[in-house]
């Protein structure tokens, strides 16, 4: 069974989409087996992101999942992005959940589309259509994978890329709540923060 966790911006201002990227490596000191699967950049900046979700096939120990699920707090000592903000807390949410299954969802809803991955990786990659994209039919949700050479082994990673694309908007309602919280509040209460880190953005 694979593990996931989840680290997101909410809705947050860059300052929280760099934020991510910052919690990410300090999780990844404390469980360094991690691999990225999924990620939302900013759409705006480099190096920031607004969602990342890593894997791992080990069990996460519990110790540790307590002391990092919740909100977690990035004091920025130096802004780049708004020099002259006066805010320096910075909050972000990490969530870890099990593998995703389809409970409400039919196989047979979910499509297979094959294409030309494009860009860099060789005559092969772009002659060859490698890339798969896969799309829920009845709600329009679709991802598109070309990580790997193989065909089949890039439709294994679009459904499992989809699932988690289901457990995100299954997850929304709490997500925006806590988004909400994070907006309306300058202070430690806005996320009473399980972990705090400090340092610039």
């Amino acid at each position: 069974m694979k593990h996931y966790i989840q680290i997101t911006a909410g809705r947050g201002p860059v300052e929280c989409a760099r934020a991510v990227t910052l919690v990410a490596r300090e999780l990844l000191k404390a469980i360094p087996n991690l691999e990225l699967t999924d990620s939302e950049p900013h759409n705006q900046v480099d190096g920031c992101f607004m969602s990342m979700t890593f894997t791992t096939a080990e069990p996460i120990p519990l110790s540790i999942v307590n002391d990092w699920q919740g909100t977690i707090l990035w004091r920025s000592t130096k802004n780049p992005y708004r020099p002259g903000h006066k805010r320096s807390n910075w909050f972000v949410g990490i969530n870890f959940f099990d593998e995703v299954e389809l409970p409400h969802i039919d196989e047979s809803e979910i499509t297979y589309e094959t294409c030309r991955s494009g860009g860099k990786g060789g005559q092969n990659v772009n002659k060859v259509e490698t890339a798969v994209r896969a799309t829920h039919t009845p709600t329009g949700l679709s991802v598109k994978c070309s990580d790997e050479r193989s065909q089949s082994q890039n439709k294994t990673l679009a459904r499992e890329r989809l699932l988690l694309k289901f457990h995100k908007q299954n997850d929304k309602a709490v997500a925006d709540s806590q988004t909400r919280q994070w907006s309306n509040h300058d202070s430690l209460e806005r996320g009473n923060p399980v972990k705090k880190f400090s340092g610039p953005l």
